[in-house]
């Protein structure tokens, strides 16, 4: 059986998934009332510290794991306050795999797109745009970051839906 705080994460990540298939955007209100949700939770279950550690760990985890992916263009900063917001809930551990899962659904998706887009070339070209200079460094030859030219993304993709389906997925494993 699920407990209160599983159900609020799936209710906010479900939220967030609709919201970016509509508009494109994860609101910060919804990630930011998520958060203290999960602080207020957290700290009601235990009459330690533990709970707020295990929600800032938790949090920092969430956050640090999709922010190489911001970074390098390659999603929303929205998309990384929410994995945050999930790991705020789920903890350390479990945003680790939340975050595996979500890549995974968010692989399938992108190939989805790309290939009924017909862009499945577009996207194979960009991905050797980015990853040629990180190949180059890694063998030793020193080489400049090179950015894609503007207008050559093949598209953008709602990965709140990824993170959502990623979390579904791990609640649900845990309960099975």
């Amino acid at each position: 059986m699920m407990n209160a705080i599983e159900v609020i994460l799936l209710c906010l990540v479900a939220q967030a998934a609709v919201t970016d298939l509509a508009v494109r955007k994860i609101p910060n209100v919804l990630v930011l009332s998520g958060l203290a949700l999960a602080l207020i939770l957290h700290l009601l279950a235990g009459p330690n510290w533990a709970p707020a550690t295990q929600w800032l760990a938790g949090t920092l985890a969430g956050f640090f794991l999709f922010l190489p992916l911001y970074l390098m263009r390659g999603m929303a900063a929205g998309d990384v306050k929410l994995m945050a917001m999930v790991g705020a809930f789920a903890g350390p551990w479990a945003v680790c795999y939340i975050a595996l899962l979500t890549c995974l659904f968010g692989g399938l998706m992108a190939l989805g797109i790309l290939v009924f887009s017909g862009r499945c070339s577009d996207g194979l070209g960009n991905l050797w745009a980015m990853g040629k200079p990180v190949v180059m460094r890694l063998l030793g030859v020193p080489l400049r970051n090179i950015r894609l030219a503007p207008g050559a993304s093949v598209g953008g993709m709602p990965y709140g839906v990824a993170i959502a389906l990623g979390t579904v997925c791990f609640v649900a494993w845990t309960h099975h």
